[in-house]
């Protein structure tokens, strides 16, 4: 009976001592520049096309792993040459759950691209700032913006940088 307990009392303690999650970076963009058309779910513009050409040159090295969007066109059109590039097929995911998004962020392995909108980003951002301050939502003539969540051992740190940072 008392080696058994200490066989147990042993595998509890190599289960608790599991190795620590890797560290990652999931970058938090807000979808490029839409057509202003009278139309829910607008394309691109071209300018968008570009900026999401641009976001896949700045991810190029960032050996992304996951890459997810809301379900529209124009997130979806800015995430793709990025995800096309590390050959991953984009998830989609609601926005309308922050919460349980960035915990389910959190449990996953390797790089991350998240692109969402003026509202969704910084409140996405927000979930990994913890008390810290927090970022208001984006106007709608921003879309410069990358959020550059860095988790580790230690926590996580949240930098907002722009395209030209890169």
């Amino acid at each position: 009976m008392k080696k058994l307990l200490l066989i147990l009392l042993g595998g509890l303690f190599l289960v608790s001592c599991g190795s620590s999650p890797e560290p990652k970076t999931i970058y938090i963009v807000r979808h490029a520049e839409k057509m202003l058309v009278e139309d829910p779910d607008p394309e691109l513009a071209q300018v968008g096309i570009i900026r999401a050409t641009k976001l896949a040159q700045i991810l190029a090295d960032k050996e992304i792993k996951h890459v997810f969007s809301t379900d529209y066109k124009r997130t979806k059109y800015t995430a793709w040459p990025s995800a096309d590039q590390a050959g991953v097929e984009i998830q989609v995911y609601d926005p309308r759950d922050q919460e349980a998004f960035a915990e389910k962020l959190k449990g996953l392995e390797g790089n991350i691209l998240v692109v969402g909108h003026s509202n969704t980003v910084p409140e996405l951002a927000n979930f990994f700032i913890g008390s810290g301050k927090k970022f208001p939502n984006l106007t709608d003539d921003e879309y410069q913006f990358i959020y550059v969540v860095t988790l580790d051992k230690s926590g996580a740190q949240v930098e907002q940088k722009t395209y030209k940072d890169f």
